[in-house]
């Protein structure tokens, strides 16, 4: 009895077998092979006895503070700056434009950046900072789970 309590457990794969409703007959079975011995389950040990890593983050609410801030800060902030430096990046040839020249192909495609904002944030600038929000979230999130202190504040 006390053999089979601290016998190893028999694993079938990487799954330890420890009732023996687990266990699988054989693809062959012959009359002389024995029954496997049954094993109590393993107890598992509390998560503070392993010292397993808890996340001190909210990995929500990291993301949809840092997305909101980073459109917050697109709107309001950078986005002037923005339309500024995209304005100064017309496609011109010998001084004209590409769709004064005669390229009718080269007019800007306007409807799908109308938007019913007052300033013209649009479903583009939505997507970008937002992308920019996740991508700073999960940089936060990974630095602050592998131990790395970042010393933001």
């Amino acid at each position: 009895m006390a053999s089979t309590l601290f016998s190893t457990p028999t694993f079938q794969g990487l799954r330890p077998l420890n009732k023996p409703t687990d266990i699988t007959p054989p693809l062959f079975p012959n009359k002389t092979t024995t029954a496997t011995t049954f094993c109590p389950p393993i107890k598992k040990k509390s998560n503070s006895s392993y010292g397993a890593v808890k996340a001190e983050l909210s990995a929500p609410l990291v993301i949809s503070l840092s997305t909101g801030l980073s459109l917050f800060l697109g709107r309001f902030v950078f986005f002037s700056f923005q339309r500024e430096n995209v304005a100064k990046q017309v496609p011109e040839q010998n001084g004209v434009t590409h769709f004064e020249a005669g390229d009718s192909r080269a007019k800007e495609y306007v409807s799908l950046l109308k938007s019913n904002d007052p300033v013209g944030f649009n479903i583009v600038d939505v997507l970008a900072w937002g992308s920019i929000g996740h991508i700073v979230a999960y940089y936060i999130l990974a630095t602050s789970s592998n131990g790395y202190d970042p010393k933001f504040f």
